[in-house]
């Protein structure tokens, strides 16, 4: 379909992220500015302490947003996944603005007007409210016009955990290889951004026009603004909150509650929402946490974010326990099983059936022009192809370094480390020529790519798994028992096809799996 059609047939969940992307950024902006601004006032009272808490807060607008995100997760009170824990980091980047702003602002008052002020009786507390804030308004509100731009822009990577926003298109999007979803979650974010910048300034105008009205004309005004502020926190707030109370009396009457996690692919997806929807008929009340960027589904189960989310023992085994690779693939899981519960008190699910084993992947085209089958046979023409391999296979011990010598790879052009989703996209369009991927992925068939044999047997075993926190395996069993060994690779290979491919949501294609089975 065209973009026009995709937005006409998608605007509703379209809608509901732009009021989750809205909501992220109001709040936390609110909070940047409660406490931005007292603390630039102060600032200008204790200019001693101007140095060192300005630079924190650029220090804390320079850390990478994901790894901020993550930094919070295991923190108790603040931390955590959701809404709550997007809503800090993004207060976190807007104080900058909002503290050098406040402190520009008063610090540029005339001191001839201040002098005139104090030669008039009135006391410190009376220039700050009658003179220099009224005076440092416009910049204030220029420094949080640029906190709310900052603010949309990076409540995108929000979708990372579990936050929701319009980062959730732009993640999907890379993940399908879906223009359509991309090109919503981009254009939507900029539109938001771009009518935030012109609200603000409009208010800024406003208040410009104020100083030279009379006082009631400005009490006026200043009534539309608190009002028209307090409607627009209403209709951004209220459907959170009915949704909080919706919950809560979901929980009351279930017996149980199940919060499933996934991460930011489309095969986890697609098992959480299998296990989610099992547990669903069992009248088990559940919520859902998906698309977790990097280790943060293993970090908030470890945290008790979440109670449960799929996982590869390979993946288990070699990047979160750090233990040498092996290949076989009982004995992985033995171990695997065996240190998760002394180390994190978690369980593993059994089996479910289906292993997603590293793929070493080319075009269609030069694997058929070339005969390749093997990933040795590709060896003497890879010394001048421009490899492209996801941040997690360059770092991890079952990844690229011991890949390139067990197969003595000698790459001419270094290797291009990126984003999983981009690497398919990039050998698609020939930018790069060999890629790692996933060998149940549906693109694999969508993209025309071939799937080079690891004949050296060089990567482990990665049996995909259930792992949940142990106090809730007696709820799970039953449901694991029922998929142990219920999913094929074939099976796993088109249920990603029908997302990547055929444009389903996992919810749907979960369900009509589900139905196949006979669930």
């Amino acid at each position: 379909m065209n973009f026009f059609q995709f937005l006409q047939q998608n605007w509703s969940e379209l809608f509901a992220l732009t009021r989750e992307h809205l909501f992220l950024v109001f709040v936390s902006t609110a909070f940047a500015v409660l406490i931005g601004v007292p603390l630039g006032i102060l600032l200008t009272r204790r200019k001693s302490l101007q140095t060192p808490i300005l630079g924190i807060a650029s220090i804390l607008q320079t850390v990478p947003s994901l790894a901020l995100f993550g930094l919070l997760i295991p923190l108790p009170f603040i931390g955590g996944i959701g809404a709550k824990t997007a809503i800090i980091a993004l207060a976190l980047y807007s104080f900058l603005p909002v503290i050098r702003n406040t402190v520009t602002g008063i610090c540029g008052v005339d001191p001839k007007v201040k002098e005139a002020a104090t030669a008039m009786g009135m006391t410190d507390g009376q220039i700050l409210r009658q003179v220099e804030l009224p005076l440092a308004l416009p910049v204030i509100l220029t420094g949080i016009r640029v906190a709310v731009v900052i603010a949309v822009g990076v409540a995108t990577i929000a979708a990372a955990v579990g936050a929701g926003g319009l980062g959730t298109y732009i993640f999907r999007g890379l993940r399908q290889n879906d223009n359509n979803l991309l090109l919503a979650g981009a254009i939507s974010s900029a539109v938001l951004a771009l009518l935030a910048d012109f609200a603000l300034g409009q208010i800024e105008k406003i208040y410009a026009l104020d100083v030279r009205r009379n006082k009631t004309a400005q009490r006026k005004r200043k009534f539309v603004l608190v009002g028209a502020a307090g409607l627009i926190l209403t209709i951004l707030t209220l459907p959170f909150l009915l949704n909080l109370k919706s919950e809560t009396s979901n929980s009351a009457i279930a017996n149980q509650k199940i919060r499933v996690g996934s991460k930011d692919f489309t095969e986890s997806v697609i098992l959480a929402e299998i296990l989610a929807q099992n547990l669903e008929q069992r009248g088990i009340a559940i919520e859902r946490q998906f698309e977790l960027g990097g280790n943060l589904a293993h970090d908030a189960l470890v945290a008790g974010r979440i109670d449960v989310y799929p996982e590869y023992t390979g993946t288990a085994y070699t990047a979160i326990l750090k233990r040498q690779p092996l290949t076989d693939a009982a004995e992985v899981y033995r171990q695997t099983r065996r240190e998760y519960a002394e180390k994190f008190s978690l369980n593993l699910s059994p089996p479910l059936g289906f292993s997603n084993d590293f793929a070493i992947l080319v075009r269609g085209d030069v694997a058929r022009k070339n005969n390749l089958r093997t990933v040795s046979e590709a060896v003497p023409l890879a010394r001048d192809w421009q490899t492209g391999f996801g941040q997690d296979f360059m770092s991890r011990a079952d990844g690229y370094a011991g890949f390139s010598r067990a197969y003595n790879f000698d790459f001419a052009k270094q290797p291009r480390e990126m984003d999983l989703s981009l690497t398919y996209r990039a050998l698609a369009s020939g930018q790069i020529d060999l890629i790692a991927g996933n060998s149940t992925d549906g693109l694999i068939a969508a993209l025309d790519l071939f799937q080079l044999a690891d004949d050296k047997k060089y990567f482990p075993p990665y049996q995909a798994v259930f792992i949940n926190r142990s106090d809730k395996s007696e709820i799970l069993s039953e449901t694991y028992a029922k998929l142990e060994n219920a999913i094929s690779t074939d099976e796993m290979r088109r249920l990603n096809y029908a997302v990547d491919g055929e444009k389903l949501t996992p919810r749907d294609a979960a369900a009509q799996w589900l139905k196949e089975k006979g669930f």
